[in-house]
């Protein structure tokens, strides 16, 4: 990549799992993006926030609660009203696959779930920038 890309990796809600966003921050960062992953048990305004100071071109949530109906398009709509909207976001997790229309028609770029290859997601994050 010839420009460094900026990638916010959060995990929202009560999650407690993270070893999967850590493996995947990985992957983006041996990949070239600079990544800035917030920890465990972040709102989304703390997303936005942290999106916003950092000058970050993409988010990426973890989310393996279940909540990611609430906390996906929560994220893009505080994005929107914070006229960061240019800030694109991506997510992965335990997410079924009849929740990706409505997570996609709502605004979130890309949706992995597990098995997805590290390839895959790198490949993918990158054709988003």
């Amino acid at each position: 990549m010839s420009k460094k890309v900026r990638v916010l990796m959060a995990k929202p809600g009560l999650d407690g799992h993270d070893r999967g966003v850590k493996v995947v921050s990985r992957a983006l960062r041996d990949a070239g993006f600079e990544v800035i992953y917030t920890g465990l048990h972040q709102t989304p305004e703390m997303i936005v926030n942290t999106a916003i100071q950092e000058d970050v071109d993409i988010i990426g949530l973890s989310i393996m609660s279940g909540a990611h109906n609430y906390l996906m398009p929560k994220v893009i709509e505080l994005l929107e009203e914070k006229n960061a909207s240019d800030i694109k976001v991506f997510g992965g997790g335990i997410i079924p696959d009849e929740d990706i229309p409505f997570l996609k028609e709502k605004g979130v770029k890309e949706i992995f779930t597990p098995g997805a290859s590290l390839d895959d997601i790198v490949e993918k994050v990158k054709a988003l920038i």
